[in-house]
C-alpha cells in the first residue's frame, strides 16, 4: 500500500493535518492538493474539532507545487482561485502553522492561508517560483501584502529572495518562533489553549477580523457588531459572572 500523502491525527479538540511527501519536501502534487482540501473541509465541518494545526513531515512545511509533476505536462489546479482548492477562503475556525524548513513557492502560500505561523530557526519563506516562470495561484499575491505591508510583499515578490525566520519574526510573517524542532507540539499546545475559550465570541472575532478587508471602516464596525451579538447572547453573561466571582483577577487563568 502506497503511503498517505495526507495525514490527520485528532486529540479532542485539536487536529493536525500533516503533509505526508517529505521526501518531496512536502511539495504538492496534484493528489496530494486535493487530499489536503478535503481535510480541511473534514476539520471545518467536524462540530467537536475547534483548531488545526498544519505542518509537514520530516523537517520541512511544504516547497510548494510538485514541479516535477508539472515539468512533465500535468498542469495544476489553483489552490486558491479553483473552488476545490485548499486555499480558496478562510475556515470557519482557526488553523495554526507549525513551520519548519521551508515554506516556498505554494508552500509560502500554504503558510499564509493560517491564522498563526510558529517557526523554529529552520525555517525559511520565499517565491522560489520566480526563477522557473510559475506564477502564483495560492492566495500569495493577496494574503501577503496584507500580512506584511505591501512594500515588504512586493520585495519579496519580485526577487524570490528567501526570508529565514529571524525576518519573519520582524516583518509579521511569522507570529512565534520556538525552539528547534518543537513547532508542532508548540503549535498543539497553542491550539489546546485555544480551543479551551468560549468559542462563539473568539470564532466571531477571527471572522469580523477577515472581512474587515473588504468593507470601509463604518461598514467594518457594523459587521464587528452583528458578528458579536450571538456571543453576547449566549456567552458574555456567564463569563461576566465568572469574573465577578473572582475567575482571572490579578491575571490568574484556569483557561
Amino acid at each position: 500500500m502506497s503511503t498517505p500523502k495526507i495525514l490527520v491525527e485528532a486529540q479532542g479538540p485539536v487536529t493536525t493535518i500533516i503533509i505526508n511527501r517529505p521526501q518531496a519536501r512536502n511539495a504538492l502534487d496534484n493528489e496530494a492538493a486535493h487530499g489536503l482540501a478535503d481535510a480541511l473541509r473534514a476539520f471545518d465541518a467536524d462540530a467537536e474539532a475547534r483548531v488545526a494545526v498544519l505542518t509537514g513531515a520530516g523537517g520541512a512545511f511544504c516547497a510548494g507545487a510538485d514541479l516535477k509533476e508539472l515539468g512533465s505536462g500535468t498542469d495544476y489546479f489553483p489552490w486558491a482561485g479553483s473552488d476545490q482548492g485548499p486555499l480558496r477562503a478562510p475556515l470557519s475556525k482557526p488553523v495554526i502553522g507549525a513551520i519548519e524548513g521551508h515554506a516556498c513557492a505554494g508552500g509560502l502560500g500554504v503558510a499564509l492561508f493560517c491564522d498563526i505561523r510558529i517557526v523554529d530557526e529552520t525555517a525559511t519563506f520565499g517565491v522560489f517560483s520566480r526563477r522557473w516562470g510559475v506564477p502564483m495561484s495560492d492566495g500569495t499575491t493577496v494574503r501577503l501584502p496584507r500580512i506584511v505591508g505591501q512594500g515588504r510583499a512586493m520585495d519579496m515578490l519580485l526577487t524570490g529572495r528567501a526570508v529565514g525566520a529571524d525576518e519573519a519574526i520582524v516583518i509579521g510573517l511569522a507570529t512565534r518562533k520556538v525552539a528547534r524542532g518543537t513547532t508542532r507540539a508548540e503549535a498543539e499546545a497553542l491550539a489546546r489553549q485555544i480551543a479551551g475559550f468560549p468559542p462563539i465570541a473568539m470564532t466571531s472575532d477571527r471572522q469580523s477580523a477577515y472581512e474587515s478587508f473588504d468593507r470601509d471602516e463604518a461598514s467594518a464596525i457594523r459587521r464587528e457588531m452583528e458578528l458579536s451579538l450571538e456571543a453576547r447572547r449566549r456567552e458574555s453573561q456567564s463569563g461576566a459572572a465568572r469574573f465577578a466571582q473572582g475567575e482571572g483577577r490579578h491575571g490568574q487563568f484556569k483557561k
